[in-house]
């Protein structure tokens, strides 16, 4: 029996005639960091909206426990334990920084409608408990200080780690983390490395994350997936990845830092 919390086998993607990814597999155990990384174009977001539902990959496999999650829904695949942040911010910008974590709460709650609009004690009772646990979450990124504001007047970095607050609201088993540092500068990249480490221990999560950031890919990373052009050229530790030949013509060798 698989000791994978994550089991993604053979999938392949398809637009058309273009093979946008081609026959991927790989794992994550239960608690493991994983990277998934290559240049522009190389299919990473691609594997992440297979892995979550947007797209219904043309062949292969996703199991999360040993279920099969191709077929699900977005939200369905939320709810079984698999949630992700995205590249391009997605923060409901005109709600405050608190109903955006409150919103993702309420996948598990267990009071209904009726409950809701009698706002009996098992309705407040239960809304204490997810104003509680969101501001808990808040707190991680010292971000419960501006639970009041809006979300988009916040600064462009701190918004990126709401999308991570929310992501963590949903109490997920697995997390994928779409360029969490993109547009960030050094000190907020070196705080957000920490951050992601620690509520991996913390919480158990079990993180994948697509970054450009070498130094924080390699910082924290156990394993790393290497794609160019829709390929898994390289997957191992970040000692293989830095000196692995094909990575190095195909992704770090071109890179100008």
């Amino acid at each position: 029996m698989s000791d994978a919390l994550l089991e993604v086998s053979g999938i392949t993607m398809r637009f058309g005639g273009l093979k946008a990814v081609d026959n991927l597999s790989f794992t994550l155990k239960k608690g493991q960091l994983g990277g998934l990384i290559g240049p522009n174009g190389a299919g990473k977001t691609t594997v992440f909206n297979m892995l979550t539902g947007v797209y219904r990959p043309t062949h292969g496999d996703v199991k999360l426990g040993g279920r099969s999650m191709v077929g699900l829904r977005p939200y369905q695949i939320s709810h079984h334990g698999l949630t992700r942040t995205f590249q391009n911010i997605r923060l409901f910008k005109n709600l405050s920084v608190l109903n955006n974590v409150l919103i993702a709460t309420h996948q598990h709650a267990r009071t209904g409608l009726w409950a809701a609009v009698a706002r009996n004690q098992a309705f407040r009772k239960e809304d204490r408990e997810m104003r509680e646990r969101a501001l808990d979450l808040l707190k991680i990124f010292k971000l419960d200080g501006k639970a009041d504001e809006q979300a988009g007047s916040l600064p462009y970095g701190q918004q990126r780690q709401l999308e991570i607050v929310r992501a963590m609201a949903t109490q997920p088993k697995v997390i994928l983390l779409d360029e969490p540092a993109a547009g960030m500068n050094h000190s907020e990249t070196h705080s957000l490395m920490e951050t992601i480490a620690r509520i991996r221990q913390d919480f158990q999560l079990t993180v994948l994350l697509i970054e450009h950031d070498m130094k924080l890919v390699m910082g924290i990373c156990e394993n790393i997936v290497v794609l160019d052009h829709g390929v898994k050229i390289e997957e191992g530790a970040p000692e293989r990845i830095r000196s692995s030949p094909k990575v190095i013509e195909a992704y770090l060798g071109v890179e100008e830092e």
